[in-house]
């Protein structure tokens, strides 16, 4: 048989091929029918299709970090909340949709107007949101009218929430959208228009940790916005938890029982500077900033003469009045210029080079002075006579060494430092010499002497322990999604001064009595559960022109003329645990107006002990 035989002699071959052939050309015959079906008769409507179905790809936000107390109690959240926002590629007649959305949700179209012209610098493709935080009944209006509205899509975004309302303001901060500028620099890196970040306090801190990490959703939407399937999702990532200090139940009593006046309170932990309450008043709503405040709670904010944007526990610089006493006596005692003995008379005023009569608050004088009495009863006569001697550079030494006149170090808000004034700063700030009146006037924390609560909160807590000035801090741990704690609290101490026993003794008792002896100026706020030591401030603000003539009563002064009251004290007297600042402003007296706003916080502070029982030490974290 042949290799390559003929195709007479394999009839069963050629057949195969035959059908072979006829079928491929089958199969070609009908794709080209397809194809040609499908770009000729079918092209209208395939290209509706096409123009009908789009992919969308929509940012999902991360929700910041949680912001806890120091017993776990929720501070700072956040909660869902519903976003109408524009695909402005797909918007056609931008007039006809403000119109057909203002009718349905009862909104003002120059608003949508304002926020479509503010949101030009975001990128197109990104969606532009035109009414933020609107509520489940207004976001189904507007699902239920999608068909009106083209290019409009409602987002859910997670939107920062406050449990306890106005709650520690100051010290969680507020937020706001990212500007220009802020986009600029390095710190912003990766951001993008339109994005929420921290503006103050907690907030801007903690920004890095708290922001988290967007995620993505990659959707399919027919021509009138509605979402068709989700072709890919990227989950966001939440930002990271922060544990504070402080103790809700604290600073809730503290904003209570200071209520609608004006000042700041500050409780510290004497044994290692947490801040346990960080108070200013009045304050602000940062729910308005969350959401998007708008020029008329702004107003309503920036023009009230009480400064509610002012953090006034780190900002406000306030003379200490009858609170630098205790300085004063303790400069006094190192220098060995007087002791606990010493005594003065007090006839209700102190002459002074023949010339200047310096006088004390009590008219009628307090008689025989020492140490015990004058802080007890506050005389300014003893102090006027005692300052003198010990000399205004003494004076700002031991007020120096206690945290006074210097930054604490306090993480955020621009601290300020107050002041205390030596004869080498007069010199250098004003060219001239110090004289001897000044120090007198200075002897009762008024003159040139500023300090801030914060300030105030430090050195108590460092006459209660004895000497040491601990830092103070607010944020004790940062805890990650896993649970880890990335950060914890190291103490840190400023200083450390070794004060003669019975010097530190001396003025110690002495505040013990202001509160719970007889006579004493804060005697009106003892408590029955637990002894506590403190002392009474009052300091001028403005010279009155009525000063020198007959005193009038509290009401019939003017607001802003009207004395700041004070009050510092720790307790227990006897095993310190807590130092609290109170600063009233325009309050008139420290006892009557300050010293109550402590008595409260320490009733809740120490709510579990019962009458005369001595509280045991408090230990929060291992």
């Amino acid at each position: 048989m042949s290799l390559n035989p003929s195709p007479e002699e394999t009839p069963g071959m050629r057949r195969r091929f035959v059908v072979s052939s006829i079928i491929i050309a089958g199969v070609f015959f009908v794709l080209a029918l397809r194809l040609w079906f499908l770009q000729v008769l079918g092209v209208e409507h395939y290209r509706d299709l096409s123009e009908r179905n789009r992919i969308r790809y929509v940012a999902i936000e991360a929700p910041r970090g949680a912001v806890f107390d120091r017993h776990g109690a929720l501070l700072v959240d956040n909660r869902p909340a519903f976003t109408v926002s524009a695909l402005r590629q797909e918007v056609g007649d931008r007039e006809n949709l403000f119109l057909t959305l203002s009718e349905l949700l009862d909104v003002d179209e120059e608003k949508l107007a304002e926020r479509w012209k503010e949101g030009q610098r975001l990128p197109r493709y990104r969606p532009l949101p035109l009414l933020e935080d609107i509520g489940r009944e207004a976001m189904e209006k507007v699902q239920e009218n999608s068909v009106d509205l083209p290019g409009i899509l409602v987002e859910v975004k997670p939107f920062r929430a406050y449990p306890h309302g106005e709650l520690a303001a100051h010290l969680t901060g507020y937020l706001g959208e990212v500007t220009e500028e802020e986009l600029g620099k390095s710190d912003f890196k990766g951001y993008r228009s339109g994005e929420m970040v921290g503006k103050t306090a907690l907030e801007r801190m903690f920004e890095d940790r708290l922001r988290g990490t967007a995620g993505q959703k990659r959707i399919e939407v027919n021509v009138k916005g509605r979402e068709l399937r989700q072709v890919t999702t990227r989950s966001p990532l939440p930002g990271e938890s922060l544990y504070l200090t402080i103790d809700t139940n604290l600073q809730k009593a503290a904003e209570e029982a200071l209520g609608d006046q004006a000042g700041a309170v500050v409780a510290v932990d004497v044994n290692n500077g947490e801040v346990l309450a960080f108070v200013s008043r009045p304050t602000f709503d940062p729910a308005w900033f969350a959401r998007g405040i708008n020029s008329d709670e702004w107003r309503e904010l920036i023009d009230n003469p009480r400064r509610p944007m002012t953090n006034k526990a780190l900002r406000g610089q306030y003379p200490p009045g009858s609170t630098f006493k205790m300085i004063v006596a303790l400069a006094a005692l190192e220098a060995g210029t007087v002791t606990p003995s010493t005594t003065f008379t007090c006839n209700g005023s102190f002459q002074f080079n023949k010339s200047f009569e310096y006088r004390c608050w009590k008219k009628r004088g307090h008689g025989k002075v020492d140490l015990h009495k004058a802080i007890k009863e506050s005389c300014d006569v003893w102090f006027y006579r005692v300052g003198l001697e010990a000399g205004i550079d003494r004076i700002s030494s031991a007020a120096t060494r206690m945290g006074l006149g210097q930054k604490t170090g306090f993480p955020f808000g621009a601290e300020r430092s107050g002041l205390i004034p030596t004869r080498a700063w007069k010199k250098k700030r004003f060219g001239t010499s110090w004289y001897d009146g000044e120090t007198v006037i200075s002897a009762i924390g008024q003159g040139f002497v500023l300090t801030t609560p914060l300030q105030l909160a430090t050195m108590t807590a460092a006459i209660a322990n004895g000497g040491t000035v601990w830092r103070p801090q607010i944020v004790q741990k940062i805890v990650d999604l896993e649970g880890t704690t990335e950060w914890m609290l190291k103490p840190e101490k400023l200083s450390e001064t070794v004060w003669p026993k019975a010097a530190i003794a001396a003025v110690q008792n002495a505040m013990e009595s202001v509160v719970n002896d007889v006579g004493g100026t804060a005697w009106r706020s003892r408590l029955e559960k637990v002894r506590f030591s403190g002392k009474t401030g009052t300091a001028q603000v403005i010279r009155r022109q009525d000063d020198d003539e007959e005193e009038l009563e509290d009401e019939e002064i003017p607001y802003k003329y009207r004395d700041h009251a004070l009050f510092v004290s720790y307790a227990p007297a006897k095993n310190p645990q807590i130092a609290i600042a109170v600063v009233v402003e325009h309050g008139s007296h420290g006892s009557s107006a300050a010293a109550p706003v402590a008595k409260a916080m320490y009733d809740a502070y120490f709510k579990d002990v019962s009458d005369n029982e001595e509280p045991e030490k408090v230990v929060f974290w291992d």
